[in-house]
């Protein structure tokens, strides 16, 4: 909202929530019904243009949004060095609202405003016209409209609400009050209404203009910089006739300069251009060195997961991993990203984070959970993990941390293959165990004397049953082939405390994948659930029982550029194998964790209690 919110400030669909894209539907059915009734010839086209219309400027605006986020998660040629948070997600969520009033707008043009019906597919002394009109009167009405909107009056009840996002994102330009907003429609509208009512108005120069706004608006708030050089060498004039996301970025860093919509002509005449716009263009173009210190290796999960990464739906990255029916609808482009993600040959930047001066980045293996379970795949699979962290080791980083399944011991060891193929590696790998167990270990309520140990035995559970037992907490398991193959493993002083029953009374549960929901349904009423594994199990029991997440953590505030959440966790939590290897770097410490090497829990969790790290409260 704005500092001080005016008149009409609200949307007045709000209330809605997805509701609103109902509003539409009346106009929707009609076209479809005239298409129906009186065939594609006789109807109105242009009527029947609007609705496909809108689709392809989310469309348009969701690539501008991905290729951002991709882009800056790499940050070489990102314009202003900052980070997002969660708020400013919060606040862009409706960037849809603009393309709803468009359409409303639209339709209610198309069927009131003289000569806006049957329009001709083109008409080139209409594409002129727009042009003109465009350049003249849109552009300076739009000038000092603008400047009028940073007066304090209208800036407090209007236009902070666009300008709290000191770095923007595509969707930044659409983010305006109603009333705001209504204004620049009819501003823009000023060429369509004129064309529609000489006559000249045709369907591609229509759409063409409507593209051209959004195209422009998107890339002047894309911040990274993209229009190459020899554009201005090989047209000099152009640099008063179209800016660049540099030029507008400065608009949004010093508020008094650069007002201009999209043709920096009228800062030139009006001496309120920032001295600083070509030289920051030409640095934002030349880039920078990416360097890393820290990499996440994570992987894809669910077939639906690749709409749930950072770079893709922004308002769905931002909360905790759930399946949602307009997800589901959208199966075939799912399908489709799959085969082409297949067919990548390297992992990709999600996600740039920044703690103190570590730089973090998060890397995605182009591969999905399922993949990791077949056998023709862990070659594959093998390699590209390998292939990152070479890649790693060569930026420089100092760590490189194994999440999801790219640590599972049946495809690596744990990463102890990495170390036997590359014995001189200088990246340290770390597979996060000793912090995810010491999450587990702390999560085990005070005063509990007796646990079962249930589920697949992973390095995980074997790290934690050695250590509850060496508390003198007793482990009871159910699983007489798991027992026995951990028994042996754990030194005589703990091994006592290391139990097999098939009849438990504990009410702590420290669960692991493959724990079906038969196998929960023994445990007593207001068992409390644990689960050790990287997946989160299925929640089989509703009564008074409890389940807690999957080993995490909530981070510092010092941890910047979270503005997404890590699969199934919630705002601002991470999984402790991914921390693992942020506390590992800002510890310095020098050794790898992975094979069997399992580092001292104690020592991990007081480093990561130290940087700011803490405890996550049951859910």
């Amino acid at each position: 909202m704005a500092t001080n919110p005016g008149l009409f400030t609200e949307w007045p669909w709000k209330k809605l929530g997805n509701f609103k894209y109902l509003l539409v539907a009346p106009w929707v059915a009609h076209g479809v019904y005239l298409a129906a009734t009186k065939g594609w010839k006789a109807a109105d086209l242009g009527y029947m243009a609007i609705f496909p219309s809108l689709l392809l400027r989310m469309l348009h605006n969701q690539v501008w949004i991905t290729v951002s986020r991709l882009q800056n998660a790499r940050s070489r040629r990102q314009i202003v060095d900052r980070g997002i948070e969660f708020e400013q997600v919060d606040r862009e969520r409706n960037w849809d609202d603009q393309i709803l009033l468009s359409g409303i707008l639209l339709y209610l043009g198309s069927m009131y405003l003289p000569s806006g019906q049957h329009l001709p597919l083109w008409r080139t002394d209409g594409a002129v016209l727009i042009a003109l009109l465009h350049a003249g009167p849109v552009e300076l009405i739009y000038y000092w409209f603008h400047r009028a909107l940073h007066h304090h009056f209208l800036y407090t009840r209007y236009h902070s609400h666009h300008h709290a996002s000191i770095v923007t994102e595509p969707i930044t330009s659409v983010i305006h009050p109603f009333a705001e907003l209504v204004a620049y429609e009819l501003l823009f509208g000023i060429p369509l209404i004129v064309c529609a009512l000489n006559g000249t108005l045709s369907i591609l120069a229509f759409e063409i203009y409507v593209i051209y706004i959004d195209f422009m608006n998107n890339m002047g708030h894309c911040n990274f910089e993209l229009v190459p050089n020899w554009l201005f060498k090989w047209f000099p004039p152009l640099k008063y006739l179209m800016y660049t996301p540099s030029f507008h970025s400065l608009h949004h860093t010093q508020f008094r300069t650069n007002y201009s919509l999209f043709m920096p002509f009228y800062d030139y005449i009006y001496n309120t251009m920032d001295k600083s716009s070509d030289t920051l263009y030409e640095k934002s173009l030349k880039g920078k060195e990416e360097t890393v210190d820290v990499v996440h290796l994570t992987h894809l999960t669910s077939l639906h997961s690749i709409y749930h990464m950072r770079p893709g739906f922004a308002e769905y990255a931002s909360r905790p991993y759930a399946s949602k029916w307009y997800v589901r609808m959208m199966w075939p482009m799912s399908w489709l990203s799959m085969v082409l993600t297949r067919t990548y040959g390297s992992s990709f930047t999600v996600e740039r984070n920044v703690m103190k001066k570590l730089k973090m980045q998060s890397w995605t293996i182009p591969r999905y959970s399922f993949h990791y379970g077949l056998t023709w795949e862990k070659e594959a699979i093998n390699s590209l993990v390998e292939k990152a962290i070479c890649e790693a080791d060569k930026k420089g980083a100092k760590v490189v941390s194994l999440g999801l399944l790219n640590q599972a011991h049946n495809l690596n060891g744990n990463g102890e293959l990495y170390l036997q193929k590359f014995p001189k590696l200088g990246v340290r790998l770390v597979d996060g165990t000793s912090l995810a167990a010491a999450v587990v270990m702390n999560s085990v309520p005070q005063g509990t004397d007796q646990v079962v140990l249930a589920g697949n035995i992973s390095k995980v559970a074997r790290a934690v049953a050695a250590a509850l037992c060496r508390k003198n907490i007793k482990v009871v398991m159910t699983n007489k082939q798991d027992y026995h193959f951990l028994k042996p493993n754990m030194a005589e002083d703990a091994a006592e405390n290391l139990l097999f029953s098939k009849t438990v009374t504990a009410k702590v549960w420290l669960i692991g994948e493959g724990l079906d929901a038969s196998e929960q349904f023994k445990a007593q009423k207001g068992t409390q659930f644990i689960p050790y594994s990287q997946f989160p199990p299925r929640m089989a029991r509703k009564d008074t029982c409890t389940y807690s997440i999957t080993p995490a953590m909530s981070v510092p505030k010092t941890l910047q550029n979270v503005h997404s959440c890590e699969n199934w966790l919630p705002r601002r939590v991470m999984s402790a194998w991914r921390i693992a290897g942020m506390v590992h770097a800002l510890e310095g410490w020098n050794e790898h964790e992975c094979g069997d090497i399992v580092l001292d829990m104690e020592k991990v969790w007081s480093g990561a209690l130290l940087h700011g790290f803490h405890p996550v409260a049951q859910v």
